[in-house]
């Protein structure tokens, strides 16, 4: 049973997505919004730290992880949208352009490997982090201006680095920290015989 704990937190964030979407479909978001977002963030950083402890950091796992990464920010999306279209309204171009590079990493890991990346390396921790403060300062504090500017910031930054780990590395692989580690992996296999 404590061996499903990463799994569980990873679902635990495929069913708060619809819940903060359900909160914001009439244009407004109660406290629970916030909280149940922070759960969800929680969640995010213990299931990995749970599953290497535990020992059941599996590719399957890292890529549930992913999907679930993906459903909660789509929702957030789609929540900012019903309660603060005018802030995105106001942002379109830098979100637009991350929406971009982000479908375009999409096309690169589909094309190479059949299936998209699961590397969770620092950058993608670093934009989880100012996509942390930039949800909470939108919806907490009606505010996007610096958080949701170094968000589409690091998010773009952090899509190019794997766009480039993908074209680096042979095959799909999981749990790739950076471009360096990529290069390290890429040199090491080209070195064995």
């Amino acid at each position: 049973m404590v061996k499903s704990i990463p799994a569980l937190l990873v679902a635990l964030r495929f069913l708060i997505g619809p819940f903060l979407l359900w909160d914001a479909l009439d244009g407004q978001t109660s406290q629970g919004f916030i909280i149940a977002f922070i759960v969800a963030f929680l969640s995010d950083i213990f299931d990995g730290i749970i599953a290497r402890r535990l020992g059941v950091s599996t590719a399957k796992l890292r890529q549930a992880d992913s999907w679930a990464d993906v459903c909660l920010y789509v929702c957030i999306a789609y929540s900012a949208w019903q309660v603060h279209r005018e802030i995105v309204l106001s942002f379109q171009w830098p979100l637009l352009s991350v929406v971009f590079i982000q479908l375009v990493w999409w096309v690169v890991n589909l094309i190479k490997y059949g299936q998209p990346a699961s590397y969770h390396t620092y950058s993608a921790k670093l934009w989880g982090l100012t996509l942390f403060a930039a949800t909470v300062a939108m919806f907490g504090f009606n505010y996007a201006g610096i958080a949701l500017w170094l968000a589409i910031i690091v998010g773009f930054i952090h899509t190019m680095e794997e766009i480039a780990m993908t074209l680096i590395l042979p095959q799909w692989t999981h749990d790739v920290l950076s471009i360096f580690h990529a290069l390290k992996l890429r040199d090491r296999g080209s070195a064995s015989p």
